[in-house]
């Protein structure tokens, strides 16, 4: 019984897939965080982008000489 105990604890095979499981999770978390922080970003510059457009087809923007 002790050999049998002893043999699971020196048993570390299933400790690579414990670690590519936390190594995948933590990178699907940077993706999400980098996605939801570009996208904010983005959504700003564009928004910005298209009123300076409205502004100019509408002539009342004024250009420099």
């Amino acid at each position: 019984m002790m050999k049998l105990l002893r043999s699971i604890k020196l048993d570390t095979s299933g400790a690579s897939a414990a670690e590519y499981a936390l190594i995948v999770a933590v990178m699907g978390g940077l993706v999400v965080a980098g996605a939801l922080a570009f996208g904010t970003s983005l959504s700003t510059s564009m928004s910005s982008n298209g009123t300076a457009l409205t502004t100019e087809a509408d002539g009342s923007f004024k250009a420099a000489p």
